[in-house]
């Protein structure tokens, strides 16, 4: 799906036109967030989405299970696993590809045990048996499974849009019904205009307010020195993802953007690389990108030519995420049920 661009400017004309329909939607998704959850049998964090696209997320998630396994824990992740055709729940394997799994389980596999579940009640009953500690990648507004702690994830840059719930805006729910529980808040990036209002409206309820940024592989942007690139990306975000690299300080040429979770074709693959052998530019993606190459045989070329950047969340100050997971190992927050 690409992002209608009304979403992210002040309310307009088709914001108010599909403003009924968002409200109607928002109702529902706050009734169902209002529901009490399932206890799984071991604590469970989530990291989740205000708005859909892409907002930083799923380095979150792995930040969270790095910080865990640093402190003798034994976290595994449970995701729906959006974009993949197996419904679960299913342990995440090498041998899987994007189109069973999703491109975003591929990637957290390669950190810790991954579930993919769209049935997230199931999908925690079926992790590995000695989890200590289960790290929701998204799954916010999913009220089947409770959460011992939330994390809401925010982009500092792009904020709540304008504002609306979706199909007006990019919220999934009402801001209230989302924070009801009082988690706490991860801004990724410089807060703009709208990420500063909701701080301000929401961040003194919040039991900790969190300030990172994501900083790119310095291999990677070494790698690319002095190279003129052709950066393409199918995320919420692509735009983001050009400004990483030139903040990088990655001579980005040319970009071409594609819609989140975005399949290529043979076609689009073909095309890429007769791009940038015109202009004699490098090809660099991103992470969730080139794992959605994998199985395709018809995308092996433009796998093998594509730089990846990977990214890893850096927080610091007095909101930092270690205090997250160290407030939930002091508390030694239990499941049942």
């Amino acid at each position: 799906m690409r992002e209608p661009a009304f979403w992210w400017r002040k309310p307009g004309v088709a914001a108010a036109l599909l403003a009924p329909l968002g409200a109607l939607y928002g109702a529902v998704a706050a009734r169902r967030m209002a529901r009490p959850g399932r206890r799984a049998r071991v604590p469970v964090i989530c990291i989740g989405n205000l708005t859909l696209g892409g907002s930083g997320k799923t380095p979150a998630a792995i930040a969270t299970a790095r910080m865990l396994q640093a402190a003798g824990e034994r976290p595994a992740f449970l995701t729906r696993g959006y974009g993949g055709r197996l419904a679960g729940p299913v342990l995440v394997s090498p041998a899987h590809t994007a189109a069973e799994v999703g491109d975003e389980p591929l990637l957290l596999a390669r950190v810790a045990p991954t579930i993919v579940a769209r049935d997230r009640v199931a999908g925690a009953a079926a992790a590995p048996a000695e989890t200590s500690v289960i790290v929701m990648d998204d799954g916010l507004q999913n009220a089947s499974l409770h959460k011992d702690i939330v994390a809401v994830v925010l982009d500092g840059a792009r904020g709540i849009g304008n504002g609306k719930v979706f199909p007006a805006g990019p919220l999934r729910a009402p801001p209230a019904a989302q924070f009801a529980g009082h988690p706490s808040l991860l801004v990724i990036g410089e807060p703009g205009a709208s990420a500063r209002e909701v701080i301000a409206a929401i961040g003194k309820r919040a039991p900790l307010l969190i300030r990172g940024r994501l900083v790119p592989d310095p291999g990677v942007v070494a790698a690319l020195a002095g190279r003129a690139t052709l950066a393409f990306a199918g995320i919420g975000d692509p735009e983001k993802f050009y400004a990483t690299l030139r903040a990088a300080g990655v001579t980005v040429a040319e970009q071409a953007s594609f819609p989140d979770h975005h399949v290529f074709t043979a076609a689009e693959a073909a095309a890429l690389i007769g791009r940038a052998d015109a202009r004699g530019l490098a090809l660099v993606t991103t992470e969730k990108d080139h794992a959605r190459m994998t199985g395709y045989p018809g995308l092996a070329a433009l796998a093998a030519r594509s730089a990846t950047l990977p990214v890893t969340l850096a927080t610091d100050g007095v909101g930092d995420l270690g205090l997250l997971v160290s407030g939930l190992l002091n508390g030694r927050l239990v499941g049942g049920g």
